[in-house]
């Protein structure tokens, strides 16, 4: 039972209780002694460790039966493109109706195609592209945009996937919004000038240092580089046509100047059009305290 628990985040369910050669009596002997503790019909915690977020996430797609999917803002969380919260866990089921689940918000579809759905941790989870869409669509576009920017930066989804999910439904709610965004990311024109220039700009109108551009630092060249104050900016543009390689290769560079002594702060290129006065503000916080 221990060991079914540690690589699942403490959660167990019936099933595999009785597997291992547990009875019905040995099971109740177990809850009754604060072993385990119910969290769903057929699902425990085991130990005595409050349910972390993951295990929580777990137990809810698993009291929901084999064709359940962690999806909306769960999976957002999951996927690290939101917050945690401690809101209702969000769980698709497939041709199927798993009834009111005590803690869980469910969802129906009649189907999920196999390129909207992957596996974290061995959690079934849909995909971020069908994350932001799910979002979008249950009326949250607040955060199917935050979202959308978090996984552009993290390179987790492309147009082409996103007009997947929306061309094999074009009338879904969402669908609309999700059209308006990506018509609005595209027309944004984003180029290292636009970024340069709208950089330099922001940085004269509100007196601080002006930045080196373009800058060579341990044999990267990186958008912006305050040298005294050891503080780097980069600017990624939406249309990203980056494989995994080149994700992971981002990712080691940051290790490399963080680990040279440089603080990498990374902006969206609509943050730094259409969100200049937060932009500036975080860049004159972080010039204060690093010079510091």
């Amino acid at each position: 039972m221990a060991e079914i628990a540690e690589v699942q985040d403490n959660i167990v369910t019936w099933k595999q209780l009785i597997a291992t050669g547990l009875g019905r009596g040995a099971i109740g002997y177990r809850q009754r002694a604060g072993v385990i503790h119910r969290l769903h019909r057929g699902v425990y915690l085991f130990g005595h460790a409050p349910a972390t977020q993951t295990g929580r996430a777990r137990a809810a797609v698993l009291a929901c039966g084999e064709n359940a999917v962690l999806s909306h803002r769960s999976a957002a969380e999951l996927w690290g493109l939101l917050r945690e919260s401690e809101d209702m866990v969000d769980v698709t089921v497939i041709a199927g109706n798993p009834g009111v689940r005590p803690g869980i918000h469910t969802h129906r579809a009649t189907e999920l195609p196999s390129t909207e759905l992957r596996s974290i941790r061995s959690i079934p989870v849909t995909s971020p592209a069908r994350t932001i869409c799910d979002l979008a669509g249950a009326g949250r576009s607040h955060d199917a945009e935050e979202a959308l920017e978090e996984a552009r930066v993290r390179r987790l989804v492309t147009d082409s996937q996103l007009h997947a999910v929306i061309d094999r439904s074009p009338t879904r709610a969402g669908s609309a919004f999700i059209r308006a965004l990506l018509a609005s990311e595209n027309g944004a024109g984003y180029t290292r000038s636009k970024a340069e220039g709208t950089m330099r700009a922001l940085v004269r109108s509100a007196e601080l240092p002006q930045p080196l551009v373009n800058a060579q630092l341990h044999g990267f060249l990186v958008d912006f580089l305050w040298p005294e104050q050891r503080l780097i900016v980069e600017v990624d543009g939406y249309e990203f046509h980056q494989d995994r390689a080149a994700f992971e290769r981002d990712r080691r560079r940051d290790q490399i100047l963080t680990a040279a002594g440089y603080r990498v702060i990374r902006v969206t290129w609509r943050q730094l059009r259409d969100e200049p006065l937060a932009v500036i503000a975080r860049l004159a916080q972080a010039l204060v305290t690093t010079s510091r």
